[in-house]
């Protein structure tokens, strides 16, 4: 896939890793608002990589991935709503020394259906992966 991360994981694969593998850790990347209104998976790190609102960049981004994550061998996955901007941050992360660096491919919502909708054909909700709300 020449990837500049070690690799991309589907929602499952990245959940097994993450209760199998010691020390891997899971970084969600998505807004404060996503969060709270759409969801979180339990358990995961939470960096920013846009603000909300305005979808601006966040320049702090790598400043606060080291204090939140120290570099190790562990897996370390990255997830937002669709994979757009974890595959971003993963590539960051690989760039700043974290070479287990992965991606969550579809996200936590998922690729859009027909109609527009995500939630219905893939991602870590539609997986029946652990997630909560509020």
């Amino acid at each position: 896939m020449k990837l500049p991360y070690r690799g991309a994981l589907t929602p499952g694969e990245a959940f097994a890793i993450w209760q199998t593998v010691i020390g891997a850790q899971m970084v969600d990347v998505r807004t404060r608002a996503e969060l709270d209104w759409v969801g979180r998976v339990p358990g995961a790190l939470h960096v920013e990589w846009t603000g909300y609102p305005g979808g601006v960049r966040n320049a702090r981004f790598a400043e606060e991935l080291r204090l939140a994550v120290e570099r190790s061998e562990a897996p370390l996955m990255f997830i937002c709503r669709s994979g757009q901007r974890s595959h971003h941050a993963a590539a960051l992360a690989a760039q700043l020394g974290y070479g287990e660096a992965y991606n969550v491919l579809e996200g936590f919502e998922g690729d859009k259906d027909a109609r527009g909708h995500r939630n219905t054909i893939n991602g870590w909700r539609v997986a029946g992966l652990p997630w909560t709300q509020g």
